[in-house]
């Protein structure tokens, strides 16, 4: 049985200029032939470098692009159909990179209330998904303060709480903590791993991010427009050298792990955290000792 939610079939697109008489003056491609499907409760990654068309890609996942080429298939539903915008905009909800872009109340229970209410849901029910959905993203005690006197992180975690007042099936996560600190990215991650692992709702999470990767079921690699590597993340850092060849950085403990491995240090292949690596080096050290 097919339990995908999102499924993309060999989709391109192309970024179109034209002057003032309408004619085209040049054509960019900015996806080519993308196949990606994405089952029903899964947590996956999508990464590139600037330009590697991954935020293209992510516009497509909920209709806001329609590909040149190739099918966009989202809970069953066709991007292209326009009839279905809606439906396939309310399975699959956006955040993206500024979440004073997302927030228009001037009190964080009504910003969160906005969706909901442009649905039709009502009132009553409006108020428990809006108390439901800031509890869920541990902004509950901000529910009448004013979004203008939040943190970033806290920003982002009330336009994901927007999002999940709609009660979709999948969030899709542009670069979500582009614009934050570390604590607010930490604390957006957080959120979203724990939709994902106590609502089962599923998460595309695209990002540059090496460590927020590292959580997700699987990652996909964009470069120039395509899928140039996918797996799990153990088996995604497991492979440096054709990272870097894709202008790719490491999660830190991978990176180190990396590195003492160039200088002779065995170690396992994919480590993806600071204990992990700690738990590697302490290994290594007793077997050496043993051997002396």
């Amino acid at each position: 049985m097919d339990n995908s939610i999102i499924q993309t079939n060999q989709i391109s697109y192309d970024y179109v200029r034209t002057d003032e008489n309408g004619e085209v003056e040049s054509v960019h491609r900015a996806l080519t032939a993308v196949d990606l499907k994405v089952s029903a409760g899964d947590f996956i990654t999508i990464l590139g470098h600037n330009g590697s068309g991954k935020s293209t890609l992510a516009k497509h996942l909920n209709a806001l692009l329609v590909p040149t080429e190739g099918t966009v298939i989202v809970d069953g539903k066709d991007t292209a159909d326009e009839e279905k915008i809606l439906e396939i905009r309310q399975c699959a909800g956006m955040i993206f990179q500024n979440p004073d872009n997302q927030i228009i109340g001037t009190v964080v229970e009504e910003d969160v209330a906005f969706g909901p209410e442009n649905m039709g849901v009502p009132p009553k029910e409006i108020a428990e998904r809006v108390k439901e959905s800031l509890i869920t993203v541990g902004m509950a005690d901000y529910a009448e303060a004013s979004p203008n006197k939040l943190s970033g992180g806290q920003k982002q975690r009330v336009s994901i709480a927007g999002v999940l007042a709609m009660h979709p099936k999948c969030i899709i996560m542009d670069e979500p903590t582009a614009m934050l600190d570390p604590q607010g990215r930490k604390e957006v991650i957080r959120a979203a791993r724990a939709l994902n692992d106590v609502e089962k709702i599923t998460i595309i999470l695209i990002t540059h991010y090496m460590e927020e990767a590292i959580y997700s079921d699987r990652i996909f690699v964009m470069d120039r427009g395509k899928i140039v590597m996918q797996g799990t993340p153990k088996e995604i850092f497991s492979r440096p050298e054709e990272l870097k060849k894709y202008r790719m950085s490491l999660p830190q403990a991978t990176e180190v792990a990396y590195r003492l491995k160039k200088e002779g240090i065995d170690l396992p292949d994919g480590i993806l955290e600071k204990k992990e690596l700690a738990k590697a080096c302490v290994e290594y050290l007793a077997k050496k000792k043993q051997e002396v």
